[in-house]
């Protein structure tokens, strides 16, 4: 194993009778990185979270956590990481505030009001700090379960599905959140099925298909796996769209008078001349990405 990741994992194997969910994975984790587990639903993403944060034991390999064994040391795994799981495990009773006092309360940590506001200070959420979490966002309350999450200053965090089911506004708070996470310090290990999420937020991204890691490695050199992309360029017939806007302008008062009158008769049969206005728009050119 690479004793400096903070993450290490090789040859994990996990079935379910004759379910093969698992079939050999490898991966590591730097100190301090965003590592995106990618792939579809059922590919195993959630199972491997489970087996490295000692929920779960797998069948086969190996895999260290901070540099404990999960499967020998899993009592000092669990003190070193924290699991946010694909919905938000908040109380809606209580204020938000009250939420990060009992975790750290929990925790047994000195001055737990302070620790607190500390954590709703960086994560945007003073002002909301008194209401009830039940009056929340789905993008604040995303955003104080990550919170909760850090209580104690975990070196390690999951981050299993953290944008499921939220609108795009809620998707980009909880990105904003976990971006911050990065530049603390802390290392982030984020299971997602959104492609859009893993290249915003990853360090390096790795795609798990049918139980298997098929590719790892930095979106750019993920993206060199591909050939170049082609340009060809495709003539454009004008829309309707496109004569109207050329007739009446976008805003209705740029209209062109010389122009609209041609509708309105019939044109004369014989050539254009250079001073004869068109009614119909020049042919346009674009871009076509194949």
């Amino acid at each position: 194993m690479a004793t400096d990741a903070a993450i290490s994992v090789r040859d994990l194997q996990k079935s379910y009778k004759a379910l093969h969910v698992l079939r050999g994975v490898d991966f590591d984790v730097a100190r301090g990185s965003i590592f995106a587990l990618l792939g579809s639903n059922g590919a195993g993403k959630t199972t491997v979270v489970n087996i490295l944060s000692t929920l779960l034991k797998g069948d086969a390999g190996t895999a260290s956590v901070n540099g404990f064994d999960v499967a020998t040391e899993a009592a000092h795994v669990r003190e070193s990481i924290s699991l946010t799981g694909q919905f938000a495990a908040v109380d809606e009773i209580l204020s938000g505030r009250e939420n990060l006092v009992l975790v750290a309360r929990l925790r047994h940590l000195k001055n737990p009001g302070s620790v607190a506001d500390d954590l709703l200070d960086r994560f945007s959420l003073t002002e909301a700090a008194g209401r009830k979490v039940s009056t929340y966002s789905g993008g604040m309350r995303r955003r104080l379960d990550i919170a909760m999450s850090l209580i104690g200053n975990p070196p390690l965090i999951f981050l299993d599905e953290p944008t499921t089911g939220l609108d795009p506004e809620a998707r980009i708070e909880v990105w904003q959140a976990i971006k911050e996470l990065a530049r603390s310090g802390t290392t982030v290990l984020l299971t997602t099925q959104y492609l859009d999420e893993a290249e915003q937020l990853a360090d390096r991204i790795a795609i798990l298909h049918e139980g298997r890691i098929i590719v790892n490695g930095s979106l750019a050199e993920l993206k060199q796996l591909l050939p170049p992309v082609e340009v060809e360029y495709v003539e454009k017939q004008p829309t309707l769209e496109d004569v109207f806007l050329a007739l009446v302008g976008r805003n209705g008062k740029d209209a062109k008078p010389a122009m609209a009158t041609v509708a309105a008769q019939t044109p004369p049969a014989q050539t254009p001349s250079a001073q004869t206005p068109s009614a119909t728009p020049p042919a346009q050119t674009t871009k076509e990405f194949r």
